[in-house]
């Protein structure tokens, strides 16, 4: 919602919490076939692309999410080649994908093109990776590709969704991580965004149980900061197939050939340690 047009304010009725933005303008306002687009441009946090009313991205701070939901997976696994992203139409994720040059082939899955054509027009630092011949741009039903998908075909998936409700609704549960894991070659790596600890335990308690009935052998959760999302505290949830993705390369990180502003292997180390409220979920 708007204040008097000056403030953007997500609100989180269920914790009675709220996180507003000083705005200098509406840039764009869009409905599609699947959600309702607005990007502003604001005093702090430069543009924001805020679906459904709940904000997505920012310029200033989209680097903690999109860093922290690739390159620990990524690390994660022994020599990752070929890599799906669910969602992420902003290509941020996809980005820092490539970053990785082991990898041959990342496949970007977006149900609705209008989130990368105007993160293209508005974002286009996270776009800067599209035109990569490793690139592989798909817009369609993530869950359905992934059906489609031959089985052990794919290295890492990462689940890079807006919050489950809505088209994402279908990406939190034990069908989807079945298809997840029957789609992953042995020793593969599953990561999708879990909210917020803080917010949102039950949740990631969940997706812990039904990742486990799905097949996968070992589950782990990591956190990091996210300012503008719910609590300002984020996390994602690994799975594994065959491997305990607790352990990374920690050398390669150390040692990695190109420039991140928050991820490093002392940053992987310290995400991975669980607040002593979450104990006893998954790992």
């Amino acid at each position: 919602m708007a204040l008097d047009n000056t403030w953007f304010t997500e609100i989180y009725p269920a914790d009675g919490a709220a996180f507003s933005f000083k705005i200098k303008a509406k840039l764009h306002d869009e409905r599609t076939p699947y959600q309702h687009i607005e990007i502003y441009d604001t005093v702090g946090f430069g543009k924001l692309m805020v679906i459904d009313g709940c904000v997505m991205l920012t310029d200033r701070d989209n680097f903690l999410y999109h860093e922290m939901m690739s390159h620990p997976v990524l690390f994660a696994h022994r020599a990752p080649k070929k890599v799906m992203v669910i969602g992420g139409g902003d290509c941020g994720t996809l980005r820092e994908v490539l970053k990785h040059p082991g990898v041959e082939e990342a496949w970007q899955v977006e149900i609705d093109e209008r989130v990368t054509r105007l993160s293209e027009q508005y974002f286009p630092a996270l776009c800067s990776a599209n035109d990569d011949p490793r690139a592989h741009l798909y817009f369609g039903d993530g869950i359905q590709w992934l059906k489609d998908a031959a089985p052990e075909s794919l290295d890492v998936i990462i689940v890079d969704s807006t919050d489950p409700v809505g088209p994402a609704e279908g990406l939190f549960n034990e069908a989807f991580y079945r298809n997840c894991h029957r789609a992953l070659c042995p020793g593969g790596i599953l990561v999708g965004q879990s909210e917020s600890p803080l917010f949102h335990k039950t949740l990631i308690q969940s997706m812990h149980g039904a990742m486990r009935a799905a097949g996968f052998d070992h589950t782990r959760t990591f956190y990091f900061p996210q300012c503008v999302y719910p609590s300002g505290w984020w996390s994602a949830t690994l799975a594994g197939k065959g491997v305990d993705p607790l352990g990374f390369r920690e050398q390669d990180a150390a040692q990695k050939s190109f420039a991140t502003d928050y991820y490093s292997a002392d940053i992987h180390r310290a995400a991975l340690v669980a607040p002593a409220f979450m104990a006893g979920v998954g790992g």
